[in-house]
């Protein structure tokens, strides 16, 4: 079986912390809304079915080569890779903002969930 290259990241998937959907969407309005709706796509893709979703596939909007050509979906745990440091889930791509705090994701991710 095929080692990975010495060089190559290993990826982890790590499920957030349980969040709180309504503190999850004052952290929305608070870091997102610049860049980012629920309904209506911005600088960034809209985010209404978000979870769930193909990374890289809501139509209309034109992503980064790298996301586009990723087969990935968002789920609890790819949000929170990718929200920790948008980098460490797809080198290229153009999102220049990331949530340190862990709890803060997990309560962004369970507001983004009920986003249906």
């Amino acid at each position: 079986m095929a080692q990975p290259a010495p060089s190559a990241k290993l990826r982890q998937w790590v499920t957030p912390p349980p969040g709180d959907a309504q503190r999850g969407a004052a952290l929305y309005q608070q870091h997102c809304t610049a860049c980012h709706s629920v309904d209506v796509s911005k600088i960034g893709p809209a985010h209404h079915s978000v979870v769930g979703r193909r990374v890289g596939s809501l139509a209309g909007y034109k992503y980064s080569d790298e996301l586009a050509a990723l087969r990935l979906r968002w789920t609890p745990q790819t949000l929170f890779v990718w929200l920790g440091e948008p980098e460490d889930l797809v080198a290229g791509q153009r999102m220049g903002f990331a949530i340190e705090n862990e709890q803060e994701r997990g309560d962004l991710i369970a507001y983004l969930a009920t986003l249906k």
